[in-house]
């Protein structure tokens, strides 16, 4: 599944991906600036949280909420990643074994760690303002 969009079709966008995802791993291959986080935030809200949506690069990964407490997902960076030991160093494994959504940006740093039940989502730059995303196996 292919969508060409703009920043003001995110909440169309962010809604069809949680409509035709074949998992709750969300893994986000896309180039520095193409709006995985504006995407992820997106994601967020429609799936009910009002939580404050931030790139999780320094602290690899940030926790969201529902409006009524209840976990929301996680959301992790992986950018900064020299090892894929350090994936494993902060419970990727616990995080993954949540049931809650999973938020993945950089998950090439991480190959043999990922699940095997994973939407990938690429984000291919069209120019400044247009962006193509596609929902891959």
């Amino acid at each position: 599944m292919e969508f060409i969009y703009n920043e003001g079709e995110l909440p169309n966008v962010a809604k069809q991906i949680v409509t035709h995802s074949k998992s709750k791993i969300l893994a986000f291959y896309a180039p520095m600036g193409a709006g995985k986080t504006t995407l992820i935030k997106s994601l967020v809200k429609e799936l009910g949280s009002s939580d404050t949506v931030s790139s999780p690069t320094f602290g690899l990964v940030n926790e969201y909420a529902l409006e009524t407490g209840e976990l929301l997902g996680f959301h992790f960076d992986f950018y900064r990643l020299n090892d894929e030991s350090e994936a494993m160093d902060i419970g990727l494994d616990d995080y993954l074994s949540s049931n809650g959504w999973i938020f993945m940006e950089w998950p090439e740093k991480i190959p043999n760690l990922l699940p095997t039940d994973i939407q990938n989502i690429t984000i291919e730059i069209i120019d400044e303002t247009t962006r193509k995303l596609i929902l891959s196996k």
